[in-house]
């Protein structure tokens, strides 16, 4: 049995240290289950593995001489890491032993994915100060469908657009729009207030009573969860109305 060290980073700004076997298993399955990076990333979180695991579940299965842990620390080992994988093309992927077309594809889709995410900045996003910042946001989009959609926006402490979710469609009453579903999204984005925004295909703007009690409703709920129902926008043929300008908030 060969035991060869290895020092490479954890994904935390560590380093994890440890050793890899020359006579391990060739076959996942082979492993202990608690040893297997896909069990142990829904077991431990994605944060506990370490950087050839999380390389190994992108490409699932090795060769006839590697398992694909062996094949992805191998990987990593001739980029010296992460830094130099991240700049790695097609070719020089595929040209590694292991590494076909197939899987260099997706190593290389899922460090874009993780570029772009990166590139994310708050400055991009739509900040809400006024009514007719929301209006404006959503207005050709909405004026001009056929039924109804009520949308929320979802925002953080800074009144920046987060996340922007259509709830239903079609004719908007206090029985359809269940707060259960408004929330549950909020939740999720860990919004610190959200906005309502639904249009009216006729092109009036005019709140119906329905408007009104649904959004007494959510605003109700707001104040029990903490998360501040700051306006309902309803929008009309390149004409809004605010219902918390109109008084009902």
């Amino acid at each position: 049995m060969v035991c060869t060290p290895i020092d490479e980073p954890n994904g935390k700004g560590n380093h994890r240290e440890g050793f890899i076997i020359s006579d391990l298993p060739l076959k996942l399955r082979d492993f202990p289950e608690d040893e297997r990076p896909r069990e142990r990333l829904l077991n431990m979180g994605a944060e506990s593995l370490s950087n050839h695991e999380l390389l190994a579940i992108l490409l699932r299965t090795g060769t006839k001489k590697e398992s694909v842990l062996q094949l992805s620390h191998r990987l990593l080992q001739t980029f010296d890491g992460l830094r130099l994988l991240k700049e790695a093309s097609v070719e020089e992927l595929s040209s590694i032993s292991g590494i076909g077309r197939a899987k260099a594809v997706q190593i290389l889709a899922a460090l874009e994915l993780g570029r772009r995410i990166h590139k994310l900045v708050y400055e991009e996003r739509h900040v809400i100060r006024f009514p007719e910042d929301a209006a404006n946001l959503l207005m050709e989009d909405m004026r001009f469908l056929s039924q109804e959609h009520f949308v929320c926006l979802y925002l953080n402490s800074k009144n920046q657009v987060i996340h922007k979710r259509t709830v239903f469609i079609g004719s908007l009453n206090s029985s359809i729009v269940h707060p259960r579903e408004v929330f549950k999204e909020a939740l999720k984005r860990s919004a610190a207030s959200f906005i309502c925004v639904h249009n009216h295909p006729s092109g009036d703007p005019a709140p119906s009573s329905e408007d009104i009690d649904v959004t007494r409703r959510l605003n109700e709920c707001g104040q029990l969860i903490g998360i501040e129902l700051l306006d309902h926008i309803v929008i009309g043929d390149q004409k809004f109305v605010s219902l918390k300008e109109k008084g009902y908030l």
